[in-house]
């Protein structure tokens, strides 16, 4: 008989997590927010544009393109992270899964010009387009794995961005 302990069968070993992955999915932990993650992802995405656009006072035209280069890292890094983060969790769309939230978010700020009024109007529109899901986004869920988590909110935010740069022409 030895004096090792034992581990207890009661004890439930935590499941498997890809710890980047779970970074990037959950937009380092936005995601885990409670209610409404995709909502605090959103609000997120906004405050880091508006961060970047305060702190670095960046011309339209600069600003644009990081703001489209913070896209093509979120889309390239969103597909697989949600992947993983969906097949480790065991469902097909996780609610923590935000990085497609902030892809979309990020699209619906593009050609935005830096003030709360038109980031306001980006946050609305492309919230009411991906709670809605208009034909034909929710068709895009469909898509496998990582790709219907990430490209429902892309198609979400370019009609956000579409919305919101016609309203653009009124205000």
């Amino acid at each position: 008989m030895t004096n090792s302990p034992q581990p207890r069968a009661t004890l439930k070993q935590s499941p498997k997590r890809t710890k980047w992955a779970w970074a990037i999915a959950t937009f380092f932990g936005v995601g885990l927010g409670k209610p409404g993650p995709g909502t605090w992802a959103s609000v997120a995405t906004l405050l880091v544009w508006a961060d970047y656009a305060w702190a670095v006072h960046p011309s339209q035209h600069t600003l644009l393109i990081a703001l489209l280069a913070f896209i093509a890292v979120a889309i390239a890094l969103g597909v697989p992270a949600a992947t993983i983060v969906a097949r480790e969790s065991n469902s097909k769309d996780p609610q923590s899964v935000v990085i497609d939230e902030v892809a979309g978010q990020s699209i619906a700020l593009l050609f935005s010009p830096f003030d709360w009024r038109h980031a306001a109007i980006a946050i609305v529109l492309f919230r009411l387009f991906d709670i809605t899901k208009p034909f034909p986004i929710r068709r895009l869920e469909n898509l496998p794995e990582g790709w219907g988590i990430v490209l429902d909110d892309v198609a979400a935010g370019l009609y956000a961005l579409g919305v919101a740069s016609l309203l653009r022409i009124w205000i």
